[in-house]
């Protein structure tokens, strides 16, 4: 499945930096907060039984 690439990494602000995202100084705000809200999505872990922090139960899990 492909994968879509979000539209701050199409700024010219973009700094794509190996572990080190960032946006050069004077991006405009919008940009920085898609990126950040981005990055901090990144640090969410799912639980186990879950895909994507949605719960997957089964039939017989009653």
């Amino acid at each position: 499945m492909p994968r879509i690439r979000p539209e701050f990494t199409k700024s010219p602000y973009f700094v794509d930096e190996p572990g080190n995202w960032h946006l050069k100084s004077g991006a405009p705000k919008e940009l920085q907060m898609e990126l950040n809200n981005y990055l901090s999505n990144l640090e969410v872990i799912d639980e186990p039984g879950a895909i994507n922090g949605v719960q997957i139960g089964y039939p017989y899990d009653h």
